[in-house]
This record gives C-alpha cells, sequence and structure tokens, in this order.
C-alpha cells in the first residue's frame, strides 16, 4: 500500500515538474486578466499530471476499479478536450456535448446510473426506470461544471476534491468496500503535489494550475465513484442523498450562481466573479484565509453527511435538510452585501 502510495506521489510530481517546462513551451498558461488576478503566466498542467498517473496506476492495477479501462478512456478524453480548452478556448455546448457522450458511454458500457433515489420523501424508494438515463447524463454534467466552476483561488479545487473523496473512502471503508477506499486514496495522494505546486510550496515560479482538463477530470471522477458507491446492489454502501452532503459547497455554488445569472437575464454559463471564493475576498478575506473557511464549511456538510448515513438517520430528513441549508445559502449569498453592511454597522457602534 505505502509503496503505491509513493509511487503515485512520486510520478505525480515527476510529471507537473515536466509538464510545466512543455506547457511554457507551446503557450499553455493561464495569463491574468479582468477576471484572474494572478501573477504572471502560469501552467495549466494540473489535471494532465494528475490523469497520466491515475491511468499509469490503473493501468498496471486494473483490478482494483471494476471498468478500469473504460474509467480511463474517459478521463483521457476529457483531459484532452480540456486542455485544448485551456488552450484554444473550445465553446461550452462542445464540451458539454463531449461530457453527455461520456456518460452515455458510462452508463451503457460500465452499467452506472441512476436507477434510485432513495426514499427521499419518506413514501418508499424512488425507482427512475427509463429516466434515470436522461438524470444520470444531467448529473454527470452538472458534477462535471460544479467542480469546473468552483476552480477559482488556488487550493480550492484540489481541498474541496479531498473532502469529496475521504468523506466518500471513510464511508466505503467502514462498509466492507476496502478496494473502493483504497482507488479514492490513491487518487488523493495524486492531487497532493498539485496542491504543493498551486499554493507555492516549491516557489511562486513553479506554481502550476490545474485547468479545465483537471476540473472536468475530477469532476467525472466524482460522478463515477458516487455512482458506484451508491447504485447498484440489494444494499449499495451509500445512500443517494448522502452523496449531496460529499458536494454540498460546489453543487450549491452552481446552483446558487446559475439562480442569480438567469435572474438577471445572462447565460448560466457566462463567467464572472460572483462565486462563493469571490464574495469571501470582497469581504476582507485574503486567499488562504478563504480557502480554508470554504474548505471548513464543506468539511462540516460531509460530516454531517457522513453522521446521517453511519447512524441511519431517515433519508427524507437529511434530502429536506439539505434543501434547508441550500435555500439558506441562496438567501445568504442573495443579500450578502445588505448583511455585511448591517454587521459593519452594529459593529461600529
Amino acid at each position: 500500500m505505502f509503496a503505491d502510495f509513493f509511487f503515485v506521489f512520486f510520478s505525480s510530481l515527476t510529471a507537473l515538474f515536466l509538464l510545466r517546462r512543455f506547457a511554457k513551451r507551446i503557450g499553455l498558461v493561464d495569463k491574468p486578466n479582468a477576471r484572474k488576478h494572478h501573477e504572471g503566466s502560469v501552467p495549466l498542467v494540473g489535471g494532465i499530471a494528475i490523469c497520466i498517473c491515475l491511468a499509469q496506476f490503473l493501468y498496471y492495477k486494473p483490478e482494483v476499479l471494476n471498468d478500469s479501462g473504460l474509467y480511463i478512456f474517459c478521463i483521457v478524453t476529457l483531459t484532452v478536450v480540456g486542455a485544448l480548452d485551456d488552450k484554444f478556448d473550445v465553446d461550452f455546448k462542445v464540451r458539454m456535448l463531449l461530457q453527455g457522450a461520456l456518460s452515455i458511454c458510462m452508463i451503457y458500457f460500465a452499467g452506472l446510473e441512476l436507477n434510485t433515489l432513495g426514499n427521499l420523501m419518506g413514501f418508499g424508494h424512488i425507482k427512475l426506470g427509463t429516466l434515470g438515463y436522461v438524470i444520470t447524463i444531467i448529473a454527470v454534467i452538472g458534477a462535471i461544471n460544479a467542480f469546473n466552476m468552483v476552480d477559482g483561488i488556488d487550493g480550492l479545487l484540489g481541498g474541496l476534491s479531498i473532502v469529496t473523496f475521504g468523506g466518500l473512502a471513510y464511508i466505503l471503508h467502514f462498509d466492507g468496500k476496502p478496494s473502493l477506499a483504497y482507488v479514492l486514496l490513491i487518487i488523493i495522494v495524486a492531487i497532493i503535489p498539485y496542491i504543493l505546486l498551486n499554493l507555492g510550496a516549491f516557489g511562486r515560479k513553479r506554481k502550476v494550475f490545474m485547468g479545465d482538463a483537471g476540473s472536468m477530470l475530477i469532476g467525472f471522477t466524482v460522478i463515477w465513484m458516487l455512482l458506484l458507491a451508491s447504485q447498484g446492489g440489494t444494499r449499495p454502501p451509500l445512500r443517494p442523498v448522502t452523496a449531496l452532503w460529499l458536494i454540498a459547497v460546489p453543487l450549491m455554488d452552481m446552483a446558487a450562481i446559475m439562480i442569480r445569472r438567469i435572474r438577471r437575464g445572462d447565460s448560466p454559463f457566462k463567467p464572472d466573479r460572483e462565486h462563493l471564493h469571490h464574495i469571501f475576498q470582497r469581504l476582507g478575506l485574503n486567499s488562504v484565509q478563504t480557502l480554508i473557511t470554504i474548505c471548513t464549511i464543506a468539511t462540516g456538510f460531509a460530516v454531517f453527511g457522513i453522521y446521517g448515513e453511519m447512524v441511519n438517520i431517515p433519508e427524507y430528513i437529511m434530502f429536506w435538510s439539505f434543501i434547508f441549508c441550500f435555500i439558506l445559502y441562496l438567501l445568504i449569498l442573495s443579500n450578502i452585501w445588505k448583511i455585511t453592511a448591517a454587521i459593519r454597522k452594529t459593529t461600529s457602534i
């Protein structure tokens, strides 16, 4: 086990150092603009390095993950298209079409789909039947774009993905699925070198970004693992409602910002600076404080989800608790400046 961890960590770190030089030569870099306030041109190779590392590991140990060949094909395809998007800015409709096509491959060849939503309403399990195909495609596209949208400050995408993968690994480990939990730990180890470089642990000059290649890879991997853990069998190790809590922050942030954009009459996919991390920074938190705050919130959601799973809190209670948290989240963000002004006024008094 530890030998595998060392191999994956070293492979990921080595790939990052080699790829960052190559990326600068071909112009695969992120440059500052009106929405991006980092310094200098930063190589967009985090996702490519993680993809190479995971594909290499699963090539030599395909038995640790069912349909590992299909999974490798999907993440390599997403990574290639993501890298092209990072370089040439591919239209979002093309990206969504590809994501939908890969979700169909996942359904058809791996049998991964949403068959049931569990007992969300308290009246028995909700079976989806043929509607499950459509909802699965929507879930795949939603998860990919949720993690894509949240990638806005150093360390945030890596931190939130570790919260999700770590929480799911914990549940699977105690539910008799050590092999799948082991794969999730491998993914976490592959992400850690990226986080180190992204946060400047090896110097600001060696900084790298994840890029759309990485955010799409991580989002797809999250939904693949959640479907694998929550669907199929007589008693899956994960109830579908628990998955919502494990990806609460990316999911809520995506849904909330799309609602706000639609209300303004804008495209839900139009980039802006109104994500949760932008708001925290405008409130006076620096990047590190924002990172810690958001990851703490995500961990709190995940811990509550895990607790509900472990003590078997009824699914409908977990679901409506999540909806309540989302509505509260949406109301707070919609009125954040009024709330902030009131707090500052009260504090000054």
